[in-house]
């Protein structure tokens, strides 16, 4: 098992541990294959170049291996760009699973500000405000269901 470090948010390094790793941050985070961060990550792995420090992160992630293909053992880099693609990847994943959780739960009847509490302490994020949750929500929801504006009818008085 060969494993890398990279640079994340704190809020999805919380979230990515939360899911992938049952809240176990000493443990690195092994994705499952069958997810497209898992291809993306093999994707980006290059030889690791002569002069290059040692892997410094925030996230310990396992390096896919797949029977006939890039062995970890020697290409076991990612470099800075691929980090943020890594790290991108990641934010849409949490967004994504983020408002699909409290759509279903607002089905079930909840508030949103209870949907959202249920989110955090389901993946143990402690480093992003629950205001800011909220904030992003309703951003979103205004952004996906727009609303008509109220036609006026003005009264003509004779």
């Amino acid at each position: 098992m060969v494993t890398t470090k990279i640079e994340v948010k704190n809020h999805l390094k919380e979230y990515i541990v939360g899911r992938y790793n049952q809240f176990d941050d000493k443990t690195p985070v092994r994705f499952p294959d069958q997810l497209d961060i898992y291809v993306l990550v093999w994707d980006l792995l290059v030889k690791r170049p002569v002069n290059c420090p040692v892997d410094s992160g925030n996230l310990e992630i396992v390096l896919p291996e797949r029977y006939g293909a890039k062995s970890p053992s020697y290409y076991n880099y990612i470099g800075s760009r691929s980090q943020k693609r890594i790290e991108k990847k990641i934010e849409i994943m949490m967004w994504t699973d983020f408002r699909e959780f409290v759509e279903t739960e607002r089905l079930k009847g909840y508030s949103i500000i209870h949907c959202i509490s249920r989110f955090i302490s389901k993946y143990g994020i402690s480093s992003i405000s629950e205001d800011a949750l909220v904030k992003s929500y309703y951003r979103w929801r205004n952004r996906v269901y727009e609303r008509d504006k109220r036609a006026y009818n003005k009264k003509k008085y004779q």
